[in-house]
């Protein structure tokens, strides 16, 4: 995987806005938010994007699907919340090490894109 934004906010390098932390994964706001909160979770395993996982993962993915749950009870997010994950050029990923946008804050509308 090459180098990317998150893997320079995962060391510190370059400075975010972090929600959440734990020996796994690393939360933050985003810095172009599409909802009044729109917070990214990354692994700080680093993982090019969700197609690239296999089953030894799985106790990762958990992890991270789990650290969504506990970041938006702790930021408020009671009447719901979306959860995305972009994977791929034609499924939107600009940045390509997995992460999962939380967004709430608002009603969400259907269709997303």
């Amino acid at each position: 995987m090459t180098e990317t934004i998150f893997s320079k906010i995962i060391r510190r390098e370059i400075p975010a806005n972090i929600i959440y932390e734990d020996d796994l994964a690393l939360a933050f706001t985003d810095i172009n938010p599409q909802a009044p909160i729109h917070i990214l979770v990354i692994p700080k395993q680093p993982i090019s994007k969700l197609e690239d996982t296999t089953e030894t993962d799985q106790a990762l993915l958990g992890h991270l699907l789990l650290t969504v749950n506990k970041i938006a009870k702790k930021v408020g997010l009671e009447k719901g919340y979306r959860v995305v994950i972009n994977n791929g050029e034609d499924g939107g990923q600009t940045v390509y090490h997995l992460h999962l946008h939380i967004l709430g804050g608002r009603f969400m509308t259907w269709p997303p894109g």
